[in-house]
């Protein structure tokens, strides 16, 4: 937690507002939770109403680009045009895509298709064709805030069990979307995502897992979908983060792309699927802000 305030100095969050008449109470619980062991949130991880709003809208951006993509993607098109697209349709917008250059990655958007779990490179080398799955990971910068999420998509008819990952993977989703709700932690939504993937049989990559986001591209916390109810932050109204399960058809064992460093494989070889949301935690549950 920050320092402490005296109950009639200026509130931490900017409102303005004397502390005891702002956040007083609500640091006093979230106290209270970590004198009981628990993880709790430092202030800079709780975003302002006016922070939420610009994540909001960022995500206007993200969500529009994504659309666009959905509306075009077919078989025989190179994963190269579906960066281009990303990359025009988001400076169009006013944006920024947020993946290109970020810690040295090459392209403006993350395409992983069939076996790829994660962090696919676009290129023209890379040809879609009917039967593949692909994941499209799209964030933005915009007016200096960051969304994020990701969209499966089938190219044509393919098989019954790809058809039935992807469907499961939104469905995750969905179950720790329904889990978030403030003074509960993360591992609960965790619990809630893992339980519907193991009843159907997958795995959820452990190593690699969502992230606040907003004021930076990835922020604390680290947001895990394996752990137990009752462990991990405390979530509490303001928290902003990605839900974005890594649900694998086979083993959870991943692998790294040793000439490129960022492509994650399954070890198996058998297909994965993510679907990835931005939500930010309310009074009484969350606003899905990006998908």
């Amino acid at each position: 937690m920050s320092k402490k305030l005296e109950r009639n100095d200026p509130c931490w969050c900017g409102s303005g507002k004397k502390y005891k008449n702002c956040h007083m109470r609500f640091d006093e619980k979230i106290h209270g939770f970590e004198l009981e062991g628990h993880i709790v949130p430092r202030h800079d991880i709780i975003k302002t109403p006016e922070q939420i709003e610009g994540i909001r809208e960022s995500g206007k951006v993200n969500i529009a680009v994504l659309d666009y993509v959905a509306e075009n993607i077919c078989a025989g098109i190179s994963t190269e045009q579906i960066n281009k697209w990303v990359d025009d349709k988001t400076r169009e917008l006013g944006g920024i895509p947020a993946p290109l250059g970020y810690e040295g990655f090459p392209k403006s958007v993350c395409t992983s298709i069939n076996d790829e779990v994660c962090h696919g490179i676009p290129s023209e080398d890379v040809i879609l064709k009917e039967g593949d799955i692909i994941n499209v990971d799209v964030s933005t910068i915009y007016k200096g805030y960051f969304s994020d999420s990701s969209r499966m998509f089938i190219i044509g008819k393919t098989t019954p069990d790809k058809e039935k990952l992807v469907r499961v993977a939104k469905e995750c989703v969905e179950e720790g979307i329904k889990a978030v709700k403030p003074w509960t932690f993360l591992g609960d939504m965790a619990d809630a995502v893992n339980r519907h993937a193991k009843e159907n049989g997958y795995s959820i990559v452990v190593d690699i897992g969502g992230h606040g986001v907003g004021l930076e591209f990835h922020e604390d916390p680290f947001v895990s979908y394996v752990t137990p109810k009752g462990t991990e932050m405390l979530m509490v109204p303001g928290m902003v983060f990605t839900i974005e399960p890594m649900v694998n058809a086979g083993t959870a064992e991943i692998y790294q792309d040793a000439d490129n460093g960022w492509t994650i494989y399954t070890d198996d070889g058998k297909p994965s699927a993510q679907w990835e949301v931005t939500v930010a935690v309310t009074e009484d549950g969350c606003e899905v802000l990006v998908w």
